[in-house]
């Protein structure tokens, strides 16, 4: 009976949310692989009983079995082993557990890979994982779940979000004090300089287990500030960041590094669907029209939000239209691929994307739309019709907008004029503000 549950085995793996983890009780895995000392005996006393073809399948399994990653005693107490086991298993029914937004397509398959290389629930040490990968890939949206669901599990925890927007000294030092506070809320953080930033957290943190995920860094300063050494922070501590930049992960020297994968055609097909017709599969008479945008998106799945929130309530010639728009568009940039959505706005509802973008990301919804309004925007109806296109999102009543669409925003004011910055309607980079002030170089037009 025992050889023929061993056979079963092996092949949970390969099942949708089948999860093995062998447990190695006064046993090598490499014996079992090899298959010599007392498991060479034990098959020797077997293949006395049972015919040959079926201690062969009995062989088999155990040699997929010993090959599965799971826990080995080796010198260990069992009562420390029990624990570790305890924790790691609690740690993936939590995972299991948590509900995840049914329009986070594909997340499953990937989460699980990330979660692997984080290793929750091992205490005996620091893991800084980097998430990497091109803009609009879902990094952010890897690393928020993964914050959502495993931050109970910690002493502390802080979400630093957009940190590449600035390299001041002031933006450092707020996020070091933004990176205390939330870990020690309550408590009132005041520092003039970055070093003393420095010595509060790792004097703060080095005897605390936190979960810290630092978004969207492009520069090594920010590591340097906020997460320099491992010893900062207690054992069990795990530090999660995204960029787009692995030469950066490489040169900080993480444990490891997961690089998102775009959507399958499946599953692009469907996220598409969703955000189109508001069900997993588009309109039988809308299926090759999909398709032909699945193939365009090329599977980034912000491409196809941003794309199908535009193409929702719309008919199949302003589909066709559209596609063949696209097709004309020669450069492969991802902007070209956003800026349709940005083309389909009224007048207003650019200038409100534009003002985002430039000016009022991560801003209270309230306190934007009074200075919209004071700007004769009628906010209400546009913010709507942007959150509507997926161009910008609401949380904790604050707008936000993916740092992609940002970019995007800034390229079409920055097109207008491209070496003369007193020429365009909005100035947002330091340099450019600069240049114009000490040149007096505005347009009055």
């Amino acid at each position: 009976i025992l050889g023929n549950s061993l056979e079963t085995i092996p092949q949970f793996p390969n099942k949708r949310r089948h999860k093995v983890f062998p447990i190695f009780y006064h046993v090598d895995p490499s014996d079992l692989r090899k298959q010599t000392g007392s498991v060479k005996q034990a098959f020797a006393i077997h293949e006395n009983k049972y015919n040959k073809d079926k201690t062969q399948r009995w062989r088999h399994a155990l040699f997929e079995a010993a090959d599965i990653n799971g826990w080995h005693l080796k010198d260990r107490y069992e009562s420390e082993f029990i624990g570790v086991i305890v924790k790691k298993i609690s740690t993936k029914l939590c995972e299991i557990r948590s509900s995840i937004p049914n329009n986070l397509i594909g997340i499953h398959s990937r989460l699980d890979k990330l979660y692997d290389k984080i290793d929750f629930g091992e205490d005996r040490d620091v893991r800084i994982i980097g998430i990497c990968g091109m803009g609009g890939i879902g990094k952010t949206t890897l690393a928020s779940v993964v914050y959502t669901q495993m931050s109970g599990d910690f002493e502390g925890k802080c979400f630093l979000d957009s940190v590449r927007e600035g390299l001041m000294k002031s933006r450092l030092i707020s996020l070091q004090a933004q990176l205390l506070s939330k870990i020690f809320p309550g408590e009132n953080f005041q520092f003039s300089s970055v070093y003393d930033g420095i010595e509060i957290i790792s004097r703060r943190l080095r005897h605390k287990k936190v979960l810290v995920v630092i978004d969207d860094v492009d520069n090594m300063q920010h590591f340097e500030c906020l997460a320099a050494k491992r010893d900062w922070f207690g054992l069990g501590s795990r530090i999660i960041i995204t960029t787009r930049d692995e030469h950066l992960l490489q040169a900080y020297g993480v444990d490891d590094m997961y690089k998102p994968t775009t959507l399958n055609a499946s599953e692009a097909l469907q996220l598409l669907s969703l955000k189109a017709f508001k069900s997993d599969t588009p309109k039988d008479d809308f299926m090759s029209l999909s398709k032909s945008f699945v193939q365009y998106a090329g599977g980034l799945p912000l491409a196809l939000e941003v794309l199908g929130s535009f193409l929702c309530d719309r008919g199949a010639v302003e589909w066709r239209s559209a596609i063949d728009r696209l097709k004309s568009e020669h450069e492969e940039e991802i902007h070209n691929r956003l800026k349709i959505s940005f083309d389909g706005l009224k007048e207003t509802e650019k200038n409100i994307f534009l003002d985002i973008a430039h000016f009022f990301k991560g801003w209270d919804r309230d306190f934007v739309t009074n200075i919209l309004d004071g700007c004769g925007y009628h906010p209400d109806i546009g913010l709507n019709a942007l959150i509507k296109r997926t161009l910008i999102r609401v949380e904790n009543n604050k707008i936000w907008m993916h740092d992609l669409l940002q970019e995007m925003g800034r390229n079409i004011v920055r097109q207008k004029s491209l070496n003369e910055p007193g020429e365009r309607c909005r100035l947002s980079e330091e340099s450019d503000v600069y240049h114009v002030l000490t040149q007096n170089s505005v347009s009055i037009s």
